[in-house]
């Protein structure tokens, strides 16, 4: 996924208006407006890097004589105690944009570090991680972004781009048959279909139908071995999708139980963000 720039662009504008408002009253009162300041981006623990472009973006929307340079790129792993970029401008726009500057790039940060856990642990079984729509309003493409950093797939952007027919989809269609038989009614829909099921007999209706995709929801692994049993009896090939109560704990005995995506909304809901810090160096 390419960085979501109109996205960014947008979450920008909002975010240093909610922040500076009428102005740094603090920087104004301490910090003469001739002087000039060398910061530097430190990452303060290990994890992987994103949004470092977004850090240039909010100075180039705050004050266009702020220089940012990075000293590595989005998905570069860092550890603690290293220098990431280097900001050098008039002290009041260095100042104005900090928090603004970091709370993007910790939070995709954290984000793409989550991800990359999950991605290591399932790595060698031919599983991939997935995020989910649980995203933060106004920040879905650059969380869906900063999951791809990781090393994680995107699942649907919107409610648009995939038909997924959930649960309460199948109770109000009357039933898991009626529901798939409306969708198909018509032929084949023009955007990928996947539905969520909740156990073997849905299942085997569900395999019944040209699916992309069926999502086996809170199955344990034990189940979905069975699950896969039975894909294997009807010789299809859909794809399976395990979602519900996994972790990183527990993830890799999905990934090995037969699945071929797991998706967790915790990538993106309730990540915590890496731990980034801006220090001031030299005065000029």
């Amino acid at each position: 996924m390419n960085y979501p720039e109109a996205e960014i662009h947008r979450l920008i504008k909002i975010a240093l208006g909610e922040d500076i408002g009428s102005g740094d009253i603090t920087s104004q009162m301490l910090v003469p407006e001739t002087t000039g300041l060398r910061a530097k981006i430190v990452a303060k623990a290990d994890g992987v890097i994103c949004g470092l472009r977004a850090v240039a973006d909010v100075y180039d929307a705050l004050f266009e004589g702020v220089v940012v340079k990075a000293l590595c790129h989005d998905g570069d792993r860092v550890f603690a105690g290293d220098v990431i970029a280097r900001v050098e401008g008039p002290a009041r726009a260095v100042l104005a944009g900090e928090r603004v500057a970091l709370n993007i790039l910790c939070r995709l940060s954290g984000i793409a570090t989550a991800t990359d856990k999950f991605s290591k642990l399932l790595d060698d079984t031919g599983c991939q991680v997935l995020d989910t729509r649980k995203t933060t309003p106004g920040m879905r493409m650059a969380e869906k972004y900063a999951v791809a950093t990781g090393g994680g797939g995107n699942h649907r952007l919107g409610l648009w781009d995939m038909i997924l027919i959930k649960e309460n989809h199948i109770e109000a269609a009357g039933g898991i048959r009626r529901a798939l038989e409306k969708i198909y009614s018509e032929g084949l829909p023009d955007v990928p279909v996947e539905i969520e099921v909740k156990n073997l007999e849905e299942l085997e209706i569900a395999l019944e139908f040209p699916l992309d995709r069926i999502m086996l929801d809170n199955f344990t692994p034990d189940s979905i071995k069975k699950a896969v049993a039975i894909r294997e009896k009807t010789g299809k090939v859909v794809p399976f999708e395990a979602s519900g109560g996994i972790t990183l704990e527990n993830c890799r005995s999905f990934a090995e139980a037969g699945v071929e995506f797991i998706s967790s909304g915790s990538l993106t809901h309730s990540v915590k963000a890496l731990d980034i810090s801006m220090i001031a160096g030299e005065r000029y």
